[in-house]
């Protein structure tokens, strides 16, 4: 790992953000674990939006962005697309497991 400073070439730059690429991934795919979970908790897909929780959230990173010195405009954008994929996501997972269950209650036992 190289810090920007230590970079001397545009590959050695390409390298570091392609390992941060990775890791970013990484925590998307562990957040996303914890979104499926969420959804498995709920009753209803209406619950997978709330809108005081998402403006709580963004208004965290922003701020966090702001000590971080990363543009706020920025994270605030990406957190936005994460959220809206996120809701969309529990919404389908709430709505299949509700058919399931509601398949299966209409299906004669053995």
């Amino acid at each position: 790992m190289k810090t920007p400073d230590e970079c001397l070439t545009k590959q050695d730059i390409r390298t570091e953000i392609d390992r941060l690429d990775g890791e970013l991934v990484q925590l998307f795919a562990e957040r996303q674990s914890y979104v499926r979970r969420m959804a498995e908790l709920k009753r209803h897909p209406d619950e997978a939006f709330d809108a005081a929780r998402i403006e709580s959230m963004i208004s965290a990173i922003r701020d966090r962005a702001g000590v971080l010195c990363l543009d706020p405009d920025q994270a605030e954008l990406v957190w936005r697309t994460l959220i809206d994929w996120n809701i969309a996501f529990e919404k389908r997972v709430i709505a299949d497991r509700l058919h399931n269950e509601a398949a299966n209650q209409d299906t004669p036992a053995d």
